[in-house]
């Protein structure tokens, strides 16, 4: 039975990697997946912000996420911890992948 235990927990695991390199996949594919800048400086800057905007989709969506589950034990809904393990911030396709952003300059 422990075999069975172990065995599904690396599945998890793997799944779990899986979905964090399909969203980073998404979020690179302005540029096709590839990273054009041929200095090691430059390649690095770009997985940076690659994980940082990684990071920003997860965050928003533990945020929501959590957000959603307090709602629902505020209206008297039961919220199953067993459900809550299957639940994952990695998911993007709620979010406008093609467009364009912009953030103040600090002054």
């Amino acid at each position: 039975m422990r075999q069975c235990d172990g065995q599904r927990r690396a599945n998890t695991g793997l799944n779990k990697g899986e979905a964090h390199h399909t969203l980073k996949n998404a979020l690179r594919i302005g540029r096709q997946g590839e990273i054009r800048d041929r200095s090691s400086q430059g390649q690095h800057y770009c997985m940076a912000k690659l994980n940082l905007f990684a990071a920003i989709v997860i965050c928003w969506n533990t945020a929501h996420l959590s957000q959603a589950v307090r709602q629902r034990q505020h209206a008297g809904l039961t919220v199953e911890p067993e459900l809550l393990a299957h639940i994952s911030p990695l998911g993007w396709a709620h979010i406008l992948l093609a467009g364009e952003y912009r953030w103040p300059k600090r002054r």
